[in-house]
């Protein structure tokens, strides 16, 4: 689901690599790694309209390891929204890590994840041209389409 390969360009925001402004330093006080500020990313596909009520099923019940997993490669605040009018499945999430790429390797070499992700990708279409799964290598499309955000109000 994660991935910082895609045909699509990437901004700042789809494949974020490093907070935007670097976090002030008090040479003074003992060396401590702040926390990254984040980068909201946004993604989207569709809904096979014959598994909207096992997809809603499944997530109402996400498995611990998938949660853990996720959390543990620094991602905060993930939502999925999803409209029934044209089926499009909207996730966002804050990823809040230094190395957004080792983090979605970490993702993607766990056995449960891999085992969600096909899953939850036989209830999908990609949107994406050429997308076969979720469980990407380097160098494949994302099966979820990154979108670009166009105003932020914090």
């Amino acid at each position: 689901m994660w991935s910082t390969t895609s045909s699509e360009p990437k901004s700042p925001l789809w494949s974020p690599a490093s907070p935007k402004h670097e976090p002030t330093v008090h040479h003074h006080l003992p060396s401590i790694r702040l926390k990254n500020q984040g980068r909201r990313v946004a993604q989207i596909v569709k809904l096979k309209p014959e598994c909207v009520q096992e997809y809603k099923a499944c997530h109402a019940k996400v498995w611990p390891e998938v949660l853990k997993q996720i959390k543990d490669c620094n991602i905060e605040d993930y939502s999925i929204f999803h409209d029934p009018a044209t089926g499009i499945l909207f996730a966002n999430f804050k990823y809040v890590g230094y190395n957004y790429a080792g983090d979605m390797e970490k993702m993607r070499e766990n056995p449960k994840v891999r085992e969600w992700w096909r899953m939850t990708d036989s209830f999908q279409e990609s949107l994406v041209e050429g997308a076969t799964q979720s469980n990407v290598e380097l160098g494949e499309p994302s099966w979820w389409k990154g979108v670009e955000e166009v105003f932020y109000q914090p």
